[in-house]
């Protein structure tokens, strides 16, 4: 195995992942809940073989557990409609975010763009949800991170 110093990270889709792959990280977060108390009741409960989960158990890892800035910048679409900043707004503030920046565009044919840099130290849910939360909001057209970094 190579040294790990020397390995280079990737940010995939979990779409994109191999089921074992999927299935390894059930099994480790089934482990850190305390749900199983083995590695081989883990295994048995998302259906995956123990060798499978040996080989991915230390390459594969949820986003949230290796971001260690905890800095992200997310990019929104919204729609231009009185109180729609605000809402975006009081929904970060709800899932702990930290608001750093700001940037705001003109609104353009009713719509308009946000790009937010957020201290996600404190976050309350995973960042998956929040970006779900954000998605669902009824003004809001498109939410996705677009990096994650230190100052």
């Amino acid at each position: 195995m190579k040294n790990v110093a020397n390995q280079r990270y990737y940010l995939v889709r979990e779409d994109v992942l191999t089921d074992a792959m999927q299935k390894t990280l059930e099994a480790k977060q089934l482990l850190q809940k305390g749900s199983v108390s083995s590695i081989w009741d883990a295994v048995k409960e998302v259906d995956l073989s123990r060798s499978a989960f040996y080989k991915y158990r230390d390459a594969v890892f949820p986003f949230h557990s290796i971001v260690q800035e905890r800095i992200l910048t997310v990019f929104i679409q919204l729609q231009d409609r009185k109180g729609t900043l605000a809402k975006l707004l009081e929904t970060v503030s709800d899932a702990h975010c930290n608001v750093l920046t700001i940037h705001q565009t003109i609104p353009i044919q009713g719509r308009a763009n946000v790009t937010l840099s957020l201290d996600v130290t404190s976050m309350s849910y995973e960042l998956d949800e929040l970006i779900r939360s954000l998605n669902q909001l009824e003004f809001i057209e498109s939410a996705e991170v677009i990096s994650s970094g230190a100052f």
